[in-house]
């Protein structure tokens, strides 16, 4: 399983996800949406407009799950 965090610099549901994961020891990466235009574009095929945009993947790749903004459940759900 793979976590990617999409995000915005200055944003306070980016940096409450980032602090949540940090503290479940969680590995991830992160793309920020105003810079990277793949991560961008991935978000809105997502159906995502807000930030910041969870993926996570399979260990072959697939996208298996999504969500977007702080959600303090879904991330404790990862940690478990």
């Amino acid at each position: 399983m793979s976590i990617t965090v999409l995000s915005k610099p200055a944003c306070q549901p980016c940096v409450a996800t980032y602090r949540a994961l940090n503290k479940a020891g969680l590995e991830y990466a992160s793309a920020d949406l105003s810079e990277d235009p793949d991560a961008l574009a991935l978000a809105h095929s997502l159906g995502h407009q807000q930030s910041p945009v969870v993926v996570i993947r399979d260990d072959s790749g697939k996208i298996v799950d999504h969500w977007s903004g702080f959600r303090p459940d879904r991330l404790k759900a990862l940690a478990a």
